[in-house]
């Protein structure tokens, strides 16, 4: 399932293409209860076609009432919805949030359509990027990404958005832990894959909107189910599942390995690892174990919690003792 904002950059690209011009938005900061993340994106034609979406409802409809009356001429613009500071916008947002929304006005030319084929190619997860954005003049340009860190950074004549796949959580075997942790993940936006092949073990198991595949882990991820926004956690204690998981996990380009169990437990498992799996202690290192935060975790429903944190801890570039 590919995520909304890759249908809004698809749909952008084939407008860019039938020689129409393109309005970008996408939301740069939240304050209070917003429903779309830093870096979601919508996008408008100069028919009044949308696609998209940048809170659920009230500031879609006031945008693009703007847009039909003229306005964005120019090559970038930033508001600010919610809390009636910026006189350019006409809605305070009914549940007290505010956001603020770059919108650049893209010409239907090769460079526009060029800008919006690497979004596209960052988006499906083929390579991940940082877009910077020259304000007022509406300069962009990609730079490499190869960290972590917040979505959106904001200076006064610059912005830089990270752009890749669809975050996504591949759960490495069952157990009341993964499941708990599925349904965690899918509220906090991640794609959620949860692989076993035993029969005895996944049968009657229901997690609406989890793909759920009967094979190996360690086949899926070697297969090419990991890309540079996914996290790969074992959390089944069965050496077969969790072991081989970590061999190919730590071969792909996953931000995030981690298997559970106890200190003394990891380290029987790093031994087998650098001794029976071929890893090298780089490879080792990748792997965080015991996984989680420390917490002092005891029931399913915690150490899933403390997975997660954890999991969105490294996602936005914060080191363990910053915490």
């Amino acid at each position: 399932m590919h995520h909304l904002d890759l249908q809004v950059i698809r749909r952008a690209l084939d407008w860019s293409r039938d020689g129409h011009r393109v309005w970008l938005c996408t939301v740069l900061r939240t304050f209070g209860s917003a429903p779309r993340a830093p870096g979601s994106l919508l996008a408008a034609n100069d028919e009044g076609e949308w696609v998209g979406s940048l809170s659920g409802g009230c500031v879609e409809e006031e945008f693009l009432e703007r847009l039909g009356e003229g306005a964005f001429v120019e090559p970038v613009n930033q508001l600010r919805y919610g809390d009636g500071s910026d006189p350019r916008s006409r809605v305070r947002l009914p549940c007290g949030g505010v956001l603020e929304v770059l919108v650049e006005n893209l010409p239907a030319d090769d460079a526009t359509r060029a800008h919006l084929d690497f979004l596209e190619q960052a988006l499906d997860g083929r390579r991940r990027l940082i877009r910077e954005v020259t304000v007022p003049e509406g300069g962009r340009r990609f730079l490499e990404d190869s960290g972590q860190g917040p979505r959106v950074e904001c200076a006064p004549r610059r912005i830089r958005i990270r752009v890749g796949a669809a975050q996504r959580l591949l759960l490495a075997g069952y157990s009341s832990v993964a499941e708990i942790c599925a349904r965690y993940a899918l509220p906090l936006g991640f794609e959620v894959l949860l692989c076993d092949p035993r029969e005895e073990v996944i049968d009657g198991v229901d997690l609406p909107g989890v793909d759920i595949r009967r094979e190996l882990p360690s086949e899926v991820i070697a297969a090419g189910a990991c890309h540079a926004d996914t996290a790969v956690v074992a959390l089944t204690h069965d050496p077969r599942i969790d072991d081989l998981a970590m061999i190919e996990a730590v071969r792909s380009d996953a931000f995030y390995i981690g298997v559970m169990g106890s200190r003394q437990t990891s380290e029987k498992r790093r031994e087998r690892l650098r001794r029976s799996g071929g890893l090298s202690d780089a490879q080792i290192a990748r792997i965080i174990a015991p996984i989680g935060l420390g917490l002092g975790s005891k029931t399913p429903a915690e150490i899933a919690l403390a997975v997660l944190a954890d999991i969105l801890r490294v996602r936005n570039g914060i080191p363990r003792e910053a915490l």
